[in-house]
């Protein structure tokens, strides 16, 4: 029943009442079990409890301590470590500021209206993602399992990545920082500068030796890595007592882990625009270039970008929204938090490309020094003649518009011979158009530009501190994301099970930190998420738009929201989005089929990155997580459409969803024709309305038939109403 229907309400009270004084008239006396059960007139419509066969417990579902923290809590779990370190390497690939277009259209063609969908039906139906997916569409019930087999991959290595910040952290308390200057070797007649800093710089050198201690290849293992191994037990014991109460414990922590970031983010801007060179990085990086923004390519990163920047697909949006009331403004929340991630996405791109623009500036004279040097020596064995240098040029203190000048003097001077004199052209658009994600613009470019800081150890961390941060607010939306669903469905407890599950998830991630642990992250990352997401939330709203009906999904917003949404999301959720989805899946197939699977790999000897394809037990293993990811959908949905599980066997075929909480049915209901609605199997029964439940016997039925075992059965049919809109949800 609709929970505004007020009026429809105070006309069946009485009805009710006797409705209720004919159940309990017809009570079996001997029946000691139906007594300690409960029947429900509910006219808390606030109230959520559990109710299940035999038991008069009433266990609350968790709630929000306020609105504040829940939308901490989303935009915790959104904004994470691809704000800082993917959207500035898009942005600076893909056009810099023209880049913005493309991505702004996609987030309102698929980012919010998705978006939305998660945040709707999470608080809609109450439970996590495997309990809202088998409710929306019983065949389609495999998307919650494989959204928590994706958590767990993803959850995987992304705490590993926390791990190698907290390293970071620990070894910024020291003046100078460790990754300042290549470090000395001394042997028994002197000392010169290790050759492998020597042949890349300090902070690459630190990275890839000092922190990571790097194998040569995947199939080098190497064994642990120690430092790293306990970084990670760290992380792990931080996430597992922040999630070990739910969002009792973890909603707290949202209000340092969501907001510090921006804080820091702030402070990090406001100190490197007062310094030289910030202004060429963000000049750089709103200068449009409108060619490259029709190239499919720029589009198709766009759409990625959008939809894994929200975390669609994870479970974690979900599992967050089940907690809210169930008359919360979630469109409200759905446009915000979009919003609130774009800006980030933004300010966290000035922010790098400030920096990258002092750091290219520092390097930038550097050039102009070691090359004005040169062109002295020339000038000394006449391979230049004094004529053509400028008279206002003293080599003493020459500016980069100083050397740009010789160097096109003497480019139209020496043309022909202008290649032998080994001259660079020591531009800061150069160094600015060397395009950095990932590891190697958070752990390389951005530390490396952070020793040339005032008292850059603090810089350092605050900045680390900043990524812990933002990585475990990520963290504890898909840890929610695997924990939520199976306590919902299975009823086990959320302490033990967060237990069981950081400590599983440790162990499997040991092959993460070990020397060659780095080369298994980018296989998980680029293997492990991508495809078997986008297949996720396309069937996502295949099963909303298709199976349950778009048409009765906008009739529950309504009831729900007390307003009929916007037209424009009927039309996104049932043409634009699935269309759109299917193409960016398209091409995401496309483009892994013809990028030759492999990694880059760290040659010692040379000091730099090598592309090496993945041996075949690496192609294996990468199959695998994708196929892995996805089993579940096929798997329940054979079993669903050939009946493979009994329902009266009180298997999770069997369990059906009331007032957002879970009922296992009767384990025997053969004879007891009472217990089902229409003539469907138990588990095909819709859930009753989550408005009142209101229960009356069958029109003319005075009395009720005992079900065999002894107890009434469980499907006294509704009132039939036929002003009221009927309702799924």
């Amino acid at each position: 029943m609709p929970k505004n229907s007020k009026v429809v309400k105070r006309e069946l009270d009485d009805e009710v009442i006797e409705s209720v004084k004919d159940l309990l008239s017809n009570e079996d006396s001997s029946d000691d079990a139906f007594k300690k059960s409960e029947l429900m007139v509910d006219d808390q419509e606030e109230k959520d409890v559990d109710v299940e066969e035999g038991s008069d417990v009433e266990d609350e579902r968790p709630a929000w301590n306020s609105k504040l923290q829940y939308i901490l809590a989303q935009v915790g779990f959104s904004v994470g470590l691809g704000n800082v370190w993917r959207f500035p390497y898009l942005c600076q690939k893909n056009g810099g500021g023209a880049y913005l277009v493309p991505y702004l259209i996609l987030l309102l063609i698929i980012g919010i209206p998705l978006f939305f969908l998660e945040l709707a039906v999470g608080q809609r139906i109450r439970r996590g993602s495997i309990g809202v997916w088998n409710y929306i569409s019983p065949k389609l019930g495999g998307i919650g399992f494989a959204s928590c087999v994706v958590c767990f991959f993803g959850a995987l290595y992304y705490n590993v990545i926390i791990g190698w910040s907290l390293f970071y952290f620990s070894q910024s308390f020291q003046h100078p920082l460790p990754w300042n200057q290549c470090p000395l070797v001394k042997n028994a007649s002197h000392t010169f500068v290790e050759p492998e800093c020597e042949k890349s710089s300090a902070t690459t050198y630190y990275w890839y030796r000092e922190a990571l201690n790097i194998s040569s290849s995947l199939s080098e293992s190497g064994g642990l890595n120690w430092k790293m191994t306990i970084c990670l037990l760290a992380a792990w014991v931080m996430v597992c007592l922040a999630m070990i109460k739910g969002i009792q414990s973890s909603g707290k922590i949202m209000y340092f882990s969501s907001l510090f970031p921006y804080v820091v983010l702030l402070c990090f801007l406001i100190r490197v625009l007062l310094l030289n060179g910030s202004v060429d990085g963000i000049r750089h990086m709103f200068t449009p270039k409108l060619e490259i923004m029709l190239e499919p390519k720029v589009w198709r990163e766009a759409a990625t970008q959008v939809f894994f920047a929200l975390g669609l697909g994870f479970g974690g949006v979900i599992a967050f929204s089940s907690y809210n009331k169930r008359d919360n403004n979630c469109h409200f929340d759905a446009v915000l938090v979009s919003f609130i991630n774009f800006f980030t996405s933004v300010l966290a791109t000035l922010v790098v490309f400030a920096v990258l623009g002092f750091k290219a500036n520092i390097i930038n004279e550097k050039c102009v020094i070691q090359n004005s040097e040169k062109i002295l020596k020339l000038l000394k064995i006449g391979n230049l003649s004094q004529d053509m240098i400028p008279h206002h040029i003293n080599f003493s203190s020459v500016t980069a518009e100083d050397y740009n000048l010789l160097y096109d003097i003497i480019q139209k001077v020496k043309e022909e011979e202008f290649d032998s004199l080994g001259l660079k052209s020591c531009q800061i658009e150069d160094e600015l158009n060397k395009a950095v994600q990932g590891t190697g613009l958070a752990f390389i470019a951005f530390t490396e530009a952070m020793t040339h800081f005032p008292a850059s150890p603090f810089w350092s961390v605050m900045f680390f501190l900043m990524l812990v941060n933002l990585g475990l607010g990520s963290m504890f939306g898909t840890i929610e994301g695997i924990i939520a669903p199976i306590v919902d469905t299975f009823k086990v407890r959320k302490e033990i099970l967060t237990v069981i599950c950081c400590s599983v998830a440790f162990f499997i991630g040991l092959i993460f930190v070990q020397r060659s642990g780095n080369y298994f992250v980018t296989m998980f990352d680029d293997y492990s998420a991508t495809l078997p997401l986008l297949i996720v939330v396309t069937l996502e709203n295949i099963a909303v738009s298709r199976m349950y009906g778009i048409d009765k999904f906008m009739e529950d917003l309504k009831d729900m929201l007390g307003f009929s949404p916007s037209q424009y999301y009927y039309y996104m959720w049932k043409y634009v989005s699935p269309l759109v989805l299917l193409c960016l899946l398209a091409a995401s197939v496309v483009q892994m089929a013809l990028s030759p699977p492999g990694y880059n790999a760290w040659v010692e000897e040379k000091a730099t990155e090598e592309f090496r394809s993945y041996p075949t037990w690496g192609m294996v293993v990468c199959i695998s997580l994708i196929v892995l990811a996805m089993l579940p959908v096929p798997i329940v949905f054979m079993v669903r459409r050939c009946n493979l599980i009994d329902d009266s066997s009180g298997s999770l075929a069997s369990v059906s969803y009331k007032r957002g909480r879970i009922i296992k049915e009767p384990v025997n209901l053969e004879g007891d024709n009472t217990s089902l609605i229409h003539g469907k199997s138990p588990s095909e029964v819709p859930s009753p309305s989550f408005g009142k439940n209101i229960y009356r016997k069958q029109t003319g039925s005075p009395t009720l038939d005992t079900a065999p075992n002894g107890r009434y059965g469980i499907g006294y049919l509704m009132a039939d109403m036929p002003d009221m809109p009927e309702s799924d949800l």
